[in-house]
């Protein structure tokens, strides 16, 4: 349920403007659009790029502009929309996490933080990444969304590890099959992960 990484919306889509909130997120499964009210030219181009799988030329496009901008976060939200994908996930926590470092305010750093260490079984981390990113800009629907995933998942492993202790937990299973009917997990011995959080738009340019 929570979506993945994308040119972006974690899902990673651009645009930082000053005083203006960021765009939501794409919602899940879905691609950026070709072009980003507020996005430069060159990472409009670039995010379209992505969109169409163009990852080499894409990246050429980020590149020159953080030649001449090396701070850019959108150009630097793109790059590690373009890491994810290509499933650098060191490169992309590096990226992601030296934006939050340098654009505190921005919330989509944080929700892509928490879909990589989602994805890596650290839902712990990524519970703390959206929560961050909610006390940035607490109108973020889709880092609740994600957040009420990941509660709603680890939920379902304490209901599992109840029925398993006690097999006469009429209680704890039913509530463990109305968690795997939401996500759609088959019964099983083990705890069903976590889904893994929906990626963010990049955040619009400041002026």
């Amino acid at each position: 349920m929570v979506r993945r990484i994308v040119a972006i919306t974690l899902v990673l889509h651009t645009g930082i403007v000053l005083g203006q909130a960021p765009p939501p997120p794409p919602a899940a499964g879905e691609q950026p659009k070709a072009t980003i009210p507020g996005l430069p030219s060159e990472l409009a181009a670039a995010n379209k790029l992505i969109h169409d799988g163009e990852y080499a030329e894409a990246l050429e496009k980020i590149d020159a502009v953080l030649a001449n901008d090396a701070r850019n976060p959108q150009a630097r939200f793109l790059k590690g929309v373009i890491q994810t994908d290509q499933g650098e996930t060191e490169e992309a926590t590096a990226t992601f996490q030296a934006l939050t470092e340098d654009f505190p305010e921005l919330p989509e750093p944080h929700n892509n933080l928490a879909v990589i260490w989602a994805q890596k079984g650290r839902y712990d981390i990524a519970k703390s990444e959206l929560e961050t990113a909610l006390a940035a800009h607490p109108d973020y629907a889709i880092a609740h969304e994600n957040l009420g995933d990941i509660y709603t998942r680890l939920a379902g492993a304490e209901y599992d590890r109840a029925a398993s202790l006690d097999k006469t937990n009429k209680s704890a299973q039913a509530k463990l099959v109305l968690v795997r009917q939401m996500f759609d997990v088959p019964p099983s011995t083990t705890p069903p992960k976590p889904p893994v959080p929906k990626p963010a738009k990049a955040p619009k340019p400041k002026k």
